[in-house]
C-alpha cells in the first residue's frame, strides 16, 4: 500500500521539490489532489510503497522520469471532446476567418493532437469556414503526446471510441482514413497543424492570435495560479480576439474586466 500525502506530508513535499528542481516541472502550480493522483499512479505500477522509495526510483532511472512527466501532462482529449460547445467553435471561427489576411488559432494543451485536428476537420466541412486562412498552433509540454499528434493515428480501445468522438462530422472517412480499430488523420488534416513544444506556465510568451481554446486545464491549476495563465493568454491574444476555456471553468473574477462573455454557456469571451 502507497503512501498518502496526508499520512507522509513531508515526503510528499520533498519529492514534488525534487520534481520541480530535478525535472524542471513547476509542480507549485498545480493542485496537490491532482499530482497525488498521478504520482501515486505511477507508485502502483514501479510498485514504490513510499514517496521516498520513489524519489530514489526517479533519481536512477532516467525511463521512469520521463514516464512521471507524461503522466503529469494534461492529457485527456478526444475528438470534438464536449461536441455541443463545437457549433460554438465552429460560429467563431466563421467569424474569424470572414476578412481578409491570416487567421492564427492555438490549441492549448494540445495534449495528442486530437484537439486542433479537429479545429481544422471542423473547418475543412464547413464550407462557411475559409479553412486556407486559417492558421492552427498546438502546444504541450509532454514530447511523448506531441510525438503521437503529428504522427496523427489514434486507436479505438477499451476507454476509447475514436469513431464515436468523430460523430460530430457527418461522414468523417474525408478527413481520416480507417483501418480496423486504427484511425490516421490524412495529410490534408494534418497539414493545417504545427505542433510545437511549449510550457503555458513557465515558457516564452505567444502573442498574435485570433482564437485561443485553453480547455480542461484550469481545473487542475491552483486558484491563486490561474491568473498568470489568464494574463499570458490575454497577452497572446489580439484585439478581439477569442478566449474559449472548458465547460466546466470560468474566469477568474479578476480578468472579467479583460473579456466580454459571447456565449458563458459554452465558456467563450472575446479579448476587449
Amino acid at each position: 500500500m502507497t503512501d498518502s500525502r496526508t499520512e507522509s506530508p513531508r515526503a510528499f513535499d520533498r519529492l514534488l521539490s525534487y520534481v520541480q528542481s530535478e525535472l524542471d516541472f513547476e509542480t507549485g502550480f498545480y493542485n496537490d489532489a491532482y499530482l497525488d493522483r498521478r504520482i501515486t499512479a505511477r507508485m502502483r505500477r514501479t510498485g514504490a510503497d513510499s514517496y521516498r522509495a520513489y524519489q530514489r526510483q526517479l533519481a536512477d532511472d532516467p525511463d521512469e522520469r520521463a514516464a512521471l512527466l507524461d503522466s503529469l501532462s494534461i492529457n485527456v482529449t478526444g475528438f470534438f471532446r464536449n461536441p455541443e460547445a463545437w457549433d460554438r467553435i465552429g460560429a467563431v471561427l466563421r467569424t474569424v476567418t470572414d476578412g481578409p489576411g491570416r487567421t492564427r488559432c492555438w490549441s492549448v494543451p494540445c495534449a495528442d493532437g486530437r484537439e486542433p485536428y479537429s479545429l481544422a476537420m471542423l473547418a475543412l466541412d464547413d464550407p462557411e469556414i475559409d479553412d486556407r486562412r486559417l492558421e492552427i498552433l498546438g502546444t504541450d509540454i509532454s514530447e511523448a503526446a506531441l510525438a503521437v499528434a503529428r504522427e496523427g493515428r489514434y486507436e479505438t480501445s477499451q476507454t476509447t471510441d475514436i469513431a464515436a468522438e468523430l460523430s460530430p462530422l457527418d461522414d468523417y472517412s474525408a478527413y481520416v482514413d480507417r483501418d480496423g480499430d486504427e484511425f490516421r488523420v490524412t495529410d490534408r488534416v494534418r497539414e493545417m497543424v504545427t505542433f510545437e513544444r511549449h510550457d503555458l506556465i513557465r515558457g516564452e510568451p505567444k502573442a498574435g492570435f485570433d482564437v485561443v481554446l485553453c480547455r480542461n486545464l484550469l481545473i487542475y491549476i491552483d486558484a491563486e495560479y490561474k491568473m498568470p495563465i489568464f494574463e499570458t493568454i490575454e497577452g497572446s491574444l489580439r484585439e478581439r480576439g477569442y478566449l474559449i476555456i472548458g465547460m466546466t471553468e470560468t474566469l477568474p473574477h479578476e480578468c472579467r474586466g479583460a473579456f466580454e462573455p459571447v456565449d458563458k454557456r459554452h465558456r467563450v469571451y472575446r479579448r476587449r
